[in-house]
């Protein structure tokens, strides 16, 4: 992964926590459950930008080494890599 996509990924992530920390403490003191869920959506949302963001480092990376290496079998590996984790995502 490159180095400024792993830091926003990191600093997205470590936001991200918090919000679930909040979470949690919306859940104790009882707060009203459309307030819980709209934060939930947040949380899915912004974990939804880091699964993009790292996505396409992998494309702009991984996927493109392995369709510059010419090696067919590596192509098709990461393409295959590719279909599976995105049909897993949209589960």
């Amino acid at each position: 992964m490159h180095q400024n996509t792993r830091a926003s990924c990191l600093k997205r992530l470590s936001k991200i926590e918090g919000q679930v920390r909040g979470l949690s403490r919306m859940v104790e003191e009882r707060r009203y459950c459309i307030d819980i869920v709209t934060q939930v959506a947040a949380v899915r949302a912004a974990l939804r930008k880091v699964e993009e963001a790292v996505l396409q480092d992998h494309i702009g990376h991984c996927v493109e080494n392995a369709i510059s290496s010419g090696n067919t079998t590596e192509q098709r590996a990461k393409v295959a890599e590719l279909v599976e984790v995105l049909s897993r995502s949209n589960r």
